[in-house]
């Protein structure tokens, strides 16, 4: 009984051997990292369906030829150390390097090499996978991109705070609070519209639109702003959002807001030079006298739209103040 079932086991071990290779080729073939195996010489012996999809090549293509194939010419050596180390029995893990489409657009690649044993325990090549990471380096370039910017970008931000601080006067304590407050908030304003396009800019309707909504909420249809779209990077955004805010709060206080039937009429264009010509004008409300000295307000209007590289001018005419302002954007 013993030696007539001896066959009978072998070719079950058989059966689960190959059902195990199987099992292992299917994996393989079905992973989407480029599995690959080479001999000593760098002769490609094995290629995966992920192989063929991150390096164009077919099996038929790649099987035979030198694993150079995917080897961009100026890291040729890099295959040299490798198949070094290996004759050593050394593994090399998560090597991160570039690689050759069939195309010729370059991958980035991060690689884990290790030898293959034949059944006497001697290294006959290597087995090598291969996983894209192209688009997670292009993502982390991004990060370190972005977090610059926004480091930047909130460097000016609280510059810019800190101005409106060093510039604001009041009477009152109280006065002063309501003054920075207001300052403060129109750049916080302008923030949140930032954010919605990853700090590229902000679109000048929506800032004047912030700007304004306090006062067109309280008197109705009083506001009106006409131009055309219009992106601002963030520090001409800045710029004009506390310019806006500036002129805003003066004709609540003293203009065409301060009274039951004065309008404020926000426009802008784009001039031939590429510059932007932004016009504030107010009618309907108390005469506007010029100042015979230089407003706080209008300080800021001017220190934010100098720093720009812009020009201001205002116009106290009779029906009410006109500012007029250009910057290049």
């Amino acid at each position: 009984m013993g030696i007539s079932s001896k066959p009978r086991e072998i070719e079950a071990a058989l059966r689960e051997s190959e059902q195990r290779l199987r099992w292992l080729a299917s994996i393989i073939d079905s992973s989407d990292d480029a599995i690959v195996s080479k001999n000593l010489d760098g002769i490609i012996r094995s290629w995966n369906s992920g192989a063929e999809r991150i390096f164009g090549y077919s099996a038929s293509e790649a099987i035979g030829q030198p694993i150079t194939l995917v080897i961009p010419q100026d890291r040729q050596s890099e295959e040299r150390e490798i198949l070094t180390r290996i004759r050593r029995g050394e593994r090399i893990d998560h090597f991160e390097t570039v690689r050759q489409h069939k195309h010729g657009s370059l991958i980035v690649v991060s690689l884990t090499v290790s030898p293959v044993k034949d059944a006497n325990d001697k290294i006959v090549g290597a087995s090598k996978i291969a996983r894209d990471i192209t688009e997670q380096k292009r993502n982390q370039e991004l990060i370190v991109t972005l977090a610059r910017e926004a480091e930047h970008r909130s460097k000016n931000l609280l510059a810019n705070a800190l101005a409106t601080v060093n510039l604001s006067q009041a009477t009152s304590p109280e006065g002063l609070k309501q003054i920075i407050a207001g300052r403060i908030q129109a750049l916080a304003n302008v923030c949140s519209l930032f954010a919605a396009t990853r700090w590229i800019g902000a679109e000048l309707s929506a800032i004047a639109r912030q700007e304004l909504a306090p006062y067109s909420e309280k008197n109705g249809e009083r506001t009106f702003i006409d131009g055309p779209q219009t992106m601002l990077e963030p520090d001409a955004a800045q710029a004009i959002a506390i310019t806006l805010h500036e002129l805003a709060t003066n004709a609540a206080k003293y203009g065409a807001l301060s009274g039951p039937n004065g309008q404020v009429r926000v426009g802008w264009s784009q001039e031939a030079d590429g510059r932007l010509r932004l016009r504030w004008m107010e009618t309907g409300g108390p005469v506007a006298q010029e100042p015979t000295r230089k407003g706080l307000g209008s300080r800021i209007i001017e220190q934010m739209i100098v720093q720009q590289k812009g020009k201001v001018r205002f116009d106290w005419r009779k029906d009410g103040l006109v500012c007029e302002i250009k910057l290049p954007v």
